[in-house]
């Protein structure tokens, strides 16, 4: 792939791992790591290689410290929208991409950096990472999907609160709320979500897919439309290889090979 600038990327054993390069600034997003990002997951969308994605910061102390502020402090109206525009068209693609992607959160999560976090399908926190959309304090309100995603999540109420204060919570509390999955020592959340994504790579990779669109598309449905799609992704999954793989190891009492086929 690529060298990008504000961004690192390895395809470790079909795991691929973005790392937010800018610890200098916190790996804030201004507008070039934005572009990075959606180039990437373009990329990755078409990497058939690539079975499970990972995104952390770089450095000790933070995730994403949000966006770049001395990028948004002199926009316009119609400018703050469009950047607003780009973050939301990034962090869909992120969202939608096939693979299932964990964001291994090694420290601030904070605004941009948040949402970028509920972008992914499964968060892991490290025992010091903070979480906070603190938008409000800055005279904005979230602009990357935050209002929207943050309360799917955790609720209207949960979200509302800490929409409306900005208030900073830790790991511990953010597993509490349901807003991470999984918290662990700093030393081990690279490892961790390694482990998670090698788990889900041992299953069968059409099925994870599936069941992922599945999810995206149906939360969002009434749930009589919902299981109708359940019911046609269902169906899918018996022309594939997998599932005959995967019954016949079953029967047969086996582990099954699968092949993504």
């Amino acid at each position: 792939m690529s060298e990008y600038s504000n961004l690192l990327f390895e395809n470790d054993n079909g795991i691929g791992i973005i790392t937010i390069n800018r610890p200098q600034a916190l790996n804030a997003l201004n507008a070039a790591t934005l572009r990075e990002l959606g180039v990437l997951s373009d990329i990755l969308a078409c990497d058939d290689e690539v079975k499970v994605v990972i995104i952390t910061g770089a450095g000790d102390k933070s995730f994403v410290a949000g966006a770049d502020i001395n990028e948004m402090f002199p926009l316009a109206a119609m400018e703050g929208r469009a950047f607003g525009k780009v973050g939301q068209l990034v962090f869909s693609k992120i969202e939608n991409l096939p693979q299932p992607v964990i964001a291994a959160v090694n420290g601030f999560a904070l605004g941009g950096g948040c949402e970028l976090a509920l972008a992914c399908d499964i968060r892991i926190a490290a025992e010091k990472a903070k979480f906070a959309q603190p938008e409000v304090s800055l005279g904005i309100s979230p602009g990357f999907g935050g209002t929207q995603r943050l309360p799917r999540l955790i609720g209207k109420g949960r979200a509302k609160e800490l929409i409306f204060t900005g208030d900073m919570i830790d790991a511990a509390e953010a597993y509490r709320i349901g807003l991470v999955n999984k918290v662990v020592p700093s030393e081990e959340l690279l490892d961790a979500a390694k482990e998670m994504a090698r788990r889900i790579m041992s299953r069968a990779p059409l099925a994870v897919q599936l069941s992922k669109a599945a999810i995206n598309k149906g939360v969002d449905l009434d749930l009589e439309s919902g299981v109708a799609y359940e019911a046609e992704v269902f169906g899918l999954c018996f022309a594939t290889n997998d599932q005959k793989e995967g019954m016949t190891a079953f029967l047969k009492k086996r582990k099954p090979i699968f092949t993504g086929k």
